[in-house]
């Protein structure tokens, strides 16, 4: 294990950027080759274009906000200490099922072309929930290049509450919490619920963080997620430290502290966020590719120098609008473990971005095979339809390529169904991803519930073997 123990960061009076509400921190099979000559119009997104000039790059520009080290040691304190990822673990008491255990309904979400050699359904109250969304995925194969936290094998997934789910109390909307998934025996996951928070009053108290966590990385001792809180898009990422783990010892429905301690609506564990990433341009615009983006999904390259943090914007997958793709690099200074690299003035500036005509993005990865002089970009398509598989396409700037299936081999539609986000595990060699849905036969979030959510793998030599 290579990263481990708390850095001591900077303290320049850099404060959390966010937006407070009430006292809550509002954080807010056969495949075969497609290349771009051999598709059909609009259904192949052809080569990536880099952008190159300044006013483009420059939408893309972080500022880098922190939370005073004092600050978190005092909520820190009041709570009784930090609890490890390892405690988290022991704790765990939601059981995953494994593939042959899983309904049709939900083994139908897994890919047609490469199949999955790893996948898993989640414990029925989660697998069917209308209230919670799964939406990224992350493991300890991010967090360091042996593949592990310690001695252990961890599968960090990001729920966000639905916010369109009608009837929902106000105290939920928003609230983000992660699955830290104890993955040491491949035959029995199981997991644990963390609700992320935010301190507030110089650490005497926390709120909920309400968030649509789309992506997220745990590079070092960092977990960075996507931003987004109704229509406050200023904040394009939060940053928490995966060694203030802090347990809630108070079971009520209330967020912070209460009577007797301290309460997470019921969750026993809570994490603060230690900082924020904001556009320095302001806030972004989801419905213009023009715009300064939003933030979509985020993984992790670990083949780029430095290692680096990737992302994508999303546009509806019935819009016509070129997606963004690009990458920032990490800190590569001792004291700033997980951290994106910035300079003096706490920016930092994307060191590569392109557009791809891939629409309704879910999640994007690089990754440069040995000896390339370029990396590929994976983009994963997801169809509005529920009921329809995705497309993951490999770009780069040369051409477009995709998995076909089906009968005959002429579609394009081989992905999962409504996958989220992308993670590689380099140990390993595996690309991972999870499936959204739980709704009904109409695609509306009423009774019967049928569920398609699940989380697998594939390994990536599988995912480029299908389009060679």
């Amino acid at each position: 294990m290579t990263y481990r123990g708390r850095h001591r960061r900077r303290t320049k009076g850099r404060i959390l950027r966010a937006t407070l509400s009430g006292t809550a921190l509002a954080l807010t099979a056969a495949a075969t080759i497609i290349t771009t000559s051999q598709a059909a119009g609009s259904d192949n997104p052809g080569p990536l274009t880099k952008l190159t000039s300044s006013s483009e790059m420059n939408k893309l520009q972080l500022h880098e906000n922190l939370v005073a080290e004092p600050t978190l040691d005092t909520l820190e304190s009041g709570m009784g200490g930090t609890v490890g990822v390892d405690g988290v673990l022991k704790s765990a008491n939601h059981p995953m099922r494994n593939k042959a255990d899983c309904d049709a309904t939900e083994s139908a979400a897994l890919p047609v072309e490469p199949t999955a050699t790893r996948a898993y359904c989640w414990d029925s109250g989660d697998a069917t929930t209308q209230k919670w969304l799964p939406q990224s995925v992350t493991t300890s194969g991010d967090a360091d290049n042996d593949g592990k936290w310690g001695s252990d094998r961890v599968i960090l997934a990001g729920w966000t509450h639905n916010d369109h789910k009608a009837g929902e109390p106000a105290a939920d909307k928003g609230l983000a919490k992660v699955a830290f998934i104890d993955a040491n025996d491949p035959k029995n996951l199981k997991y644990r619920w963390v609700l992320l928070v935010a301190p507030l009053s110089g650490g005497k108290d926390f709120g909920a963080v309400r968030s649509h966590i789309g992506g997220m990385v745990w590079y070092q001792d960092k977990l960075i997620v996507t931003a987004k809180n109704g229509a406050d898009h200023d904040n394009a990422l939060f940053v928490f430290d995966m060694n203030r783990i802090l347990r809630a010892d108070v079971n009520s429905t209330e967020v912070g502290k209460v009577s007797g301690g301290w309460s997470a609506r019921g969750y026993q564990y809570v994490m603060p966020a230690m900082g924020s990433y904001n556009l320095t341009g302001g806030a972004c615009d989801a419905s213009d590719d023009n715009a300064r983006p939003c933030f979509a999904s985020v993984s992790l390259d670990r083949t780029s120098t430095p290692d680096s943090l990737v992302a994508n914007e999303w546009f509806s997958s019935g819009g016509s609008e070129p997606a963004r793709v690009w990458r920032y690099y990490y800190s590569t200074a001792s004291d700033r473990t997980g951290l994106l690299g910035s300079n003096a003035d706490d920016v930092v500036n994307a060191d590569e971005a392109y557009e791809t005509e891939a629409v309704g993005l879910q999640g994007v990865l690089s990754h440069k095979p040995g000896g390339a002089s370029e990396a590929d970009w994976y983009t994963a398509y997801a169809p509005g339809s529920r009921d329809r598989h995705g497309t993951l396409w490999r770009q780069n700037e040369s051409a477009a390529k995709a998995a076909q299936c089906g009968s005959g081999g002429t579609s394009y539609a081989c992905w999962g169904q409504h996958t989220e986000s992308l993670s590689y595990w380099q140990e390993t060699g595996e690309l991972w991803t999870l499936t959204e849905w739980a709704a009904n036969k109409d695609n509306k979030w009423k009774p019967p519930v049928i569920p398609e959510r699940m989380l697998y793998a594939v390994p990536l030599s599988a995912v480029d073997d299908s389009v060679q």
